[in-house]
């Protein structure tokens, strides 16, 4: 839809700039149209965005026009709401990561926020997030991550519906769920909400994207720490089937006829040991000693189990199976 040609020429260079943002090569014909001016008026409205220091390139053709290019210098940026406060999560987000870049998130998230409208300072300032991993991978709505940021800014208990994986999409949904949510979390590409259930006694770990919250939320409740007090290692203990530590149920020992160059690559969370030119040492754990064991067997090599007994037990177990497979057990 044009914009009315009675647009001043500050809030005609936004649109401008936000058209050229959005797509590659703009008619300057089209352009004029859709801003309801003349061509004339789009040259001169380039022109003054090229003295902003936006570097936008006049486009040969039939029709000419215009792109927007990289520049050799940042120039003041344009965004929308909803653009806005994605930001402020990355930048939340990378506060956290531990890659080194975390004190200039944060000089980046108080420079977007200060020159934010009260209304998406609030919802930016509402935002409670812990990154525990690297960052998500699965697209999440922005407002639903506000909305479970909020509630767990609040300290009020969150009603919502939950599609549990393999349930059949005409089974009867079931009742909703109830949790008091403490922590918002990036973990493994996956956002999560970890808090306490009322109904369980006890704390539970809810993956976002199948959440639907229901209106109103709960009451508000007293806040608890998670056991450890630091979320991230309680949810890293939890994925590995702890209840109290952050270790494997099942750890034991090997060795590899390997050199540890050749090991430590794939040896995830566990700690590879060189004790010889080709051989290696690997300490590793599993949430079972069968699959522990069927990891160590991936490696493709000489293994000697240095133990637990528990650990020599799965890989004779391992071998039983293997021989049945290959109809010669």
């Amino acid at each position: 839809m044009p914009i009315a040609s009675s647009t001043t020429t500050s809030s005609r260079l936004l649109s401008l700039l936000s058209m050229l943002q959005a797509r590659r090569d703009w008619p300057g014909g089209l352009l004029a149209e859709r801003l309801g001016v003349s061509e004339r008026t789009v040259r001169r409205d380039v022109d003054r965005l090229r003295e902003l220091g936006y570097p936008v390139h006049a486009v040969k053709g039939p029709d000419g026009g215009y792109r927007l290019e990289a520049g050799s210098e940042m120039p003041p940026l344009l965004f929308d709401e909803e653009q806005a406060v994605a930001l402020a999560v990355a930048l939340r987000i990378a506060v956290g990561t531990g890659a080194g870049i975390e004190e200039a998130a944060a000089r980046a998230l108080a420079t977007v926020r200060q020159v934010l409208p009260s209304r998406l300072r609030q919802r930016v300032d509402a935002l409670e997030i812990s990154a525990a991993g690297r960052g998500a991978d699965l697209q999440v709505d922005t407002a639903l991550l506000v909305t479970l940021s909020a509630t767990v800014r609040a300290g009020e208990e969150l009603r919502f519906d939950y599609r549990s994986p393999g349930r059949p999409e005409e089974a009867e949904p079931p009742p909703p769920r109830r949790v008091q949510p403490h922590h918002l979390v990036v973990r493994g590409g996956r956002w999560y909400v970890v808090g306490w259930s009322p109904d369980r006694a006890d704390w539970r770990i809810y993956r976002v994207d199948r959440m639907t919250p229901r209106i109103p939320n709960g009451p508000r409740f007293a806040r608890r720490e998670v056991p450890g007090g630091d979320v991230s290692a309680f949810l890293s203990a939890r994925f590995k089937g702890s209840e109290s530590t952050n270790a494997w149920p099942c750890q034991g020992e090997v060795l590899l006829e390997l050199p540890v160059t050749e090991v430590a690559p794939f040896a995830g969370d566990g700690m590879a040991e060189e004790v010889g030119p080709t051989r290696t040492k690997l300490t590793s754990g599993s949430w079972s000693w069968a699959a522990l064991a069927a990891a160590l067997a991936r490696f493709d090599t000489e293994i000697e189990v240095l133990g637990p007994p528990e650990l020599h037990a799965a890989f004779v177990e391992l071998a039983h199976r293997a021989n049945r497979a290959a109809g010669t057990g």
